[in-house]
């Protein structure tokens, strides 16, 4: 029942992409004052649902991790890997958006139009001060994301430093509001279709039929990109690192990568790729339980490399060449809001709302690429997936060894 509904909100999203093609081509800008108004339903919904979803995600995670002990060597090792994938899934992203350039000359016409890009402005230096919020309850009511990330990290870390009792009663009540945030953000995903139909209509009816050979443009470099971290990034980190053949890997992980690419759910994928990774890939059930359930929340290297090359083209649609400063300030950024990234359907696109807020782009820019959105959210939900396993493996096979290394005698 639940592979249906997510089958038929994509069959909406699409029809409702090419209702607006057709609507904005037929009727043209005397229908926008209609169609608009779809399309800033939509925005307002998705600006509505960001930060508890993101306040409730982060800190439920991290009481998660903590509570199980995550903090140990286990734990670093794990965050290590999954930071490191995710900076190279980006650094992958950020060589073909700028080799290839989609966003040039794409002839968009959108509402907004910004001076600057308030990121890229402040650089690293000024970013990394900024995050610490003088007040993270100003910091909520401004929207500004990245300081409300920050404070919900400290946050869960202290909550894990409580009496058992007081722990278990603020570890149930954040796992419950982000279990209600993620209800209220799927529901406010099935309006998607409306969205788009708003959002498509002005585009086409401002900008005719060109703004979609940018948008295929950028649809195929994200899966170019996708392509290169899944089929040579990770497949040589797990022969290096984890000792185990990338082929007999990726046949094992068959059915989890198929269940990830039809769900686009890294939850709803986790006792397969448990299974596989431990009954093909040699992982210890130990290591493979720990790791696992942590990248699920907080692995997400599809969504990294589609949110730096996203944040990039819309850039370079609204006519900003961010300098090598700027697009690294961008990645951080990119990674930094990433660590929110719910596991759930679309969440990218959720995500996707944070980081524009965050680098200073316009909302609107969700616009230009959430045509798209549905059918590569299936891509970076596998490449998600695929990360996850190979860290199982890697990580397992660390754990092995210094369980087989004698301790160090002194005196």
């Amino acid at each position: 029942m639940v592979q249906k509904k997510k089958f038929t909100l994509t069959i909406w999203i699409f029809a409702g992409f090419f209702l607006g093609i057709l609507t904005g081509a037929l009727a043209g800008e005397p229908v926008l004052p209609y169609t608009d108004v779809l399309a800033d339903i939509f925005l307002r919904l998705l600006r509505m649902a960001i930060l508890p979803l993101v306040i409730t995600s982060v800190i439920s995670s991290i009481i998660q991790v903590g509570s199980a002990g995550g903090l140990g060597r286990m734990g670093l090792r794990t965050m290590v890997y999954y930071l490191s994938t995710s900076l190279l899934a980006i650094f992958t992203g950020q060589i073909l958006v700028n080799i290839f350039k989609p966003g040039e000359g794409a002839g968009i016409v959108l509402e907004e139009n910004p001076d600057t890009i308030a990121a890229a402005e402040r650089g690293l230096g000024r970013l990394f001060l900024d995050i610490i919020p003088e007040n993270p309850f100003a910091a909520a009511a401004s929207g500004d994301v990245l300081p409300v990330i920050f404070f919900s990290i400290l946050f869960g870390l202290f909550v894990t430093q409580l009496k058992a009792d007081q722990r278990s009663l603020l570890g149930g009540f954040f796992e419950a509001a982000f279990e209600a945030m993620m209800k209220m953000t799927s529901f406010i995903i099935w309006s998607a279709p409306f969205g788009v139909f708003g959002i498509i209509t002005g585009i086409v009816a401002t900008s005719g039929f060109s703004a979609f050979r940018s948008l295929g443009f950028y649809f195929l470099i994200v899966l170019g990109g996708l392509a290169i971290h899944m089929f040579f990034t990770l497949p040589l980190l797990l022969w290096v690192l984890g000792r185990v053949s990338p082929v007999k890997h990726y046949k094992g992980m068959i059915p989890a990568l198929l269940t990830a690419f039809s769900t686009c759910s890294t939850i709803v994928t986790l006792p397969l790729t448990l299974k596989a990774v431990t009954e093909n890939s040699g992982a210890s059930r130990r290591a493979a339980g720990f790791v696992l359930p942590i990248g699920a929340t907080v692995n997400m290297d599809g969504t990294a490399l589609y949110e730096c090359v996203a944040v990039i083209f819309i850039a370079q649609v609204y006519g900003f060449d961010l300098s090598l400063g700027g697009q690294v300030t961008v990645a951080v950024t990119a990674v930094l809001a990433s660590i929110g990234a719910a596991s759930i359907p679309m969440s990218g696109m959720v995500m996707m709302s944070i980081i524009l807020g965050a680098v200073g782009l316009p909302l609107e820019g969700v616009a230009i690429i959430l045509a798209v959105d549905r059918i590569l959210d299936m891509f970076r939900t596998t490449a998600n997936v695929f990360s996850d396993s190979c860290g199982a493996v890697i990580i397992s096979r660390f754990d092995e060894r210094d369980k087989s290394t004698p301790p160090v005698k002194t005196g």
